[in-house]
């Protein structure tokens, strides 16, 4: 029976994904995306070690009503939704429900960005190669919103990359981004927190301070 490696923290997620990414160390074309919260400081931790800018990319989750870990799809700004339709077929009304979660969640996704960012607009992703970096994968829900978001913003090259990742959704995302690095994949996969000794919550102040304590240069995609 396989083994998997129980990360320490995030920070040593993210210490240990940065060996899978160094081809892109300082790279002028590269900027590193995490997906708050969770992805953020595994996001700080590549981006700190490549020498390339970071920011944040905010998609939040559809959860069921009642059930809200159950995604029913996510969204992604640019007014992306993707929709998990394995999940849609089975609840009543659930075009109705959808459109209720979507409405509040659109109004949330837009408070996090300008509260991460301190009023900093998005940075500019035309043309540039994006490494989407979150603390794990489960149903990928969110992820897929942001690869999408990300093509309609014209990012030349997306990597999507996880220190662990659901082996069906890691091998599914290879349809939409250009790369996709999953460290481990493990066949009985519960959920992320399970690979993680500390996987305690991030806060919205932690997101702010990881992004402030980067140099301004690190952080001039968003100029």
């Amino acid at each position: 029976m396989l083994r998997f490696q129980i990360f320490q923290d995030r920070t040593d997620a993210g210490r240990q994904l940065t060996e899978q990414l160094l081809s892109y160390a300082g790279r002028d074309d590269v900027i590193v995306l995490g997906l708050p919260r969770g992805g953020v400081p595994v996001a700080f931790e590549v981006a700190q070690r490549l020498g390339v800018p970071l920011d944040v990319f905010v998609v939040r989750k559809l959860g069921v009503p009642g059930h809200e870990e159950l995604a029913m799809g996510a969204i992604a700004p640019g007014g992306v939704r993707v929709l998990n339709e394995d999940v849609l077929y089975v609840i009543p009304d659930a075009q109705a429900i959808v459109e209720m979660v979507t409405a509040i969640e659109r109004e949330e996704l837009e408070r996090r960005e300008r509260n991460y960012r301190n009023d900093r607009p998005p940075p500019e992703l035309k043309g540039r190669t994006v490494i989407l970096i979150d603390d794990g994968l489960a149903t990928g829900a969110t992820m897929r919103a942001a690869v999408a978001a990300l093509r309609q913003q014209g990012a030349a090259k997306i990597i999507v990359a996880v220190p662990i990742g659901a082996p069906i959704t890691c091998q599914d995302l290879k349809t939409a981004a250009d790369e996709v690095i999953c460290l481990q994949t493990p066949a009985a996969f519960i959920g992320v927190g399970q690979y993680y000794a500390d996987f305690s919550q991030t806060t919205d102040e932690e997101v702010r301070e990881l992004l402030a304590d980067l140099p301004s240069k690190d952080r001039e995609g968003s100029t």
